[in-house]
């Protein structure tokens, strides 16, 4: 990769709209496909979730999540020019002095969800990213610390 790392990541981030969060509660993996929103550049990640999912559940009790982003195109003929970034992070709910903030930006980038984003069960969650792994490939496996990725 030609280009800072950091960029590249923040480029995938930008370009994705949706990605796959990874909860665990009692055990037990779960997945899930969510709207994503990023701020802070790299360095945090908001979503949105009724109060009674499941997902909100496993938060409550563990907040350690993974959230995948494709990006690139996924067709076989050319998955070398694509590649997967996992961000691993603790989630919680948006905080009163965060919450406009954050809520303005998932709105911005995503407005058809302004009904399910006014709901009273709705929580607008922020994802604190600690590491990004990005896959470029079986044998193309890279870690970076989110404090190293500003150095990249």
């Amino acid at each position: 990769m030609a280009m800072k790392l950091r960029n590249v990541v923040e480029a995938a981030l930008e370009s994705s709209r949706f990605a796959v969060l990874a909860t665990e509660g009692a055990g037990q993996p779960h997945a899930s496909l969510i709207a994503i929103t990023t701020v802070e550049g790299y360095r945090q990640l908001i979503f949105a979730t009724y109060r009674s999912t499941r997902k909100f559940r496993n938060l409550a009790l563990n907040g350690k999540v993974a959230v995948l982003f494709e990006v690139g195109n996924s067709d076989k003929a050319v998955l070398q020019k694509g590649y997967v970034i996992t961000a691993f992070g603790n989630a919680k709910v948006a905080v009163p002095e965060e919450r406009d903030s954050a809520l303005n930006a998932h709105l911005k980038r995503h407005p058809e969800l302004e009904s399910f984003l006014s709901s009273d069960d709705c929580a607008l969650i922020v994802v604190t990213v600690e590491a990004y792994q990005i896959v470029q490939g079986i044998d193309n496996v890279r870690w970076w610390p989110v404090d190293k990725l500003a150095e990249s």
